[in-house]
């Protein structure tokens, strides 16, 4: 199998295989984050679409200077983030309120049920504008201020949005859980 620096170069070159075999190597890892920053499947396969298409489109930009993952990593957050931003997603929503209590605020720490595919199907829950502050900040690990000027709002708004995000995120993981323990417990 070709290594990375002949597959950029064949890229570079406009050859297909290569290419293909960028985007095979790549893909899974990269639908990935987009999975994390879109509301469902279709939106997430557009936004590794479109990602690749820049990645392609700006290869020639790529220094072979640190992690060639990580500069297609930020190339499929952007876009993602592009895709956000022309939806217009900042609407005000304030559904933190109508989210169930958990039955039960005790669970077994050692034995919650909740497995990282489930975690992730929670985060994708999150309203998009909260799904979108969690994930730069708590993933991605941007500041408040840079998430602010990303997504065009107030660092307040950042800092309030994550804290909604985290509310809404812990009562559903406690709601869960304790489903869990009602399952196993009978």
């Amino acid at each position: 199998m070709p290594d990375l620096k002949n597959i950029i170069k064949g890229c570079l070159a406009g050859n297909r295989r290569d290419q293909e075999l960028l985007y095979r190597r790549h893909a899974s890892r990269l639908y990935a984050v987009c999975l994390q920053y879109s509301g469902n499947d279709e939106e997430a396969r557009d936004v590794l679409q479109e990602g690749f298409i820049k990645i392609f489109e700006n290869l020639v930009h790529y220094k072979n200077e640190g992690s060639f993952e990580g500069w297609m990593r930020r190339i499929i957050v952007n876009t993602a983030l592009e895709k956000f931003r022309s939806r217009n997603h900042l609407y005000r929503v304030d559904d933190i309120d109508l989210l169930p209590e958990s039955e039960s605020e005790t669970y077994n720490e050692h034995n919650t049920g909740l497995e990282a595919i489930d975690l992730l199907d929670i985060i994708r829950d999150l309203p998009p504008k909260y799904r979108m502050v969690f994930n730069l900040f708590a993933i991605e690990g941007y500041s408040h201020k840079e998430i602010s000027r990303m997504i065009n709002i107030s660092e307040g708004t950042s800092k309030s949005n994550l804290s909604r995000a985290r509310a809404i995120l812990q009562r559903k993981v406690n709601l869960f859980t304790g489903i869990q323990k009602q399952i196993v417990n009978g």
